[in-house]
């Protein structure tokens, strides 16, 4: 499907609330572009419902493409809960499009963190805040868990790398851009540096 300017906000940011919107920055005198569509497109396909590809033709839409920095195309660009969540640029093989798209197909790496915290009973205030999209009271309580653990012995430096791959994949569920995860990125780093 492809977008327009006007479509943009429904048809991607609104629609990424529900399902991954996969974007495909192109333009019809692109070899490289040409190439990848049918892959990406063929791909898309194959995780159908999951996944949904959306085509913008940076030339009749140079807004868009100023709006999410494209330099070079093709840039494909992975939206989810309205922001971009990955990208790449420039045509890839098969596999390489088959492992981005399945990466976004079904639960994300967060997703799949929580539950298994779910499953185990374990921060159970934690779970709650994220399924509450409460993010800051989130990352608030697993960084208390940083702060409480110097490091220094095997079980701490355990919990602190369990908590850090927890709000790694917090962050690229949130979008990497978003600016709580900006925030919370630099004060985890912190907490661990």
């Amino acid at each position: 499907m492809d977008v327009t300017t006007a479509e943009f906000d429904t048809g991607v940011i609104d629609r990424s609330q529900a399902v991954p919107v996969v974007v495909d920055f192109w333009a019809a005198w692109c070899g490289p572009c040409r190439m990848l569509g049918p892959v990406l497109e063929d791909v898309v396909a194959a995780h159908e419902g999951e996944v949904v590809l959306v085509k913008v033709d940076v030339e009749a839409e140079p807004e868009l493409a100023e709006r999410y920095d494209v330099r070079g195309i093709p840039a494909v660009k992975a939206f989810r809960r309205g922001q971009v969540v990955a990208e790449f640029v420039g045509a890839k093989p098969r596999a390489a499009v088959e492992t981005f798209v399945e990466s976004l197909a079904g639960p994300s790496e967060a997703r799949r963190l929580l539950a298994e915290l779910q499953d185990n009973g374990d921060r159970p205030e934690v779970v709650e805040a994220v399924e509450d999209e409460d993010w800051e009271r989130a990352f608030e309580l697993l960084l208390t868990e940083v702060d409480a653990d110097d490091g220094r012995n095997g079980d701490d430096r355990d919990r602190r790398d369990e908590v850090r791959r927890l709000m790694v994949a917090l962050f690229q569920e949130l979008g990497q851009e978003h600016p709580i995860t900006v925030r919370y990125r630099r004060r985890l780093a912190s907490a661990l540096y």
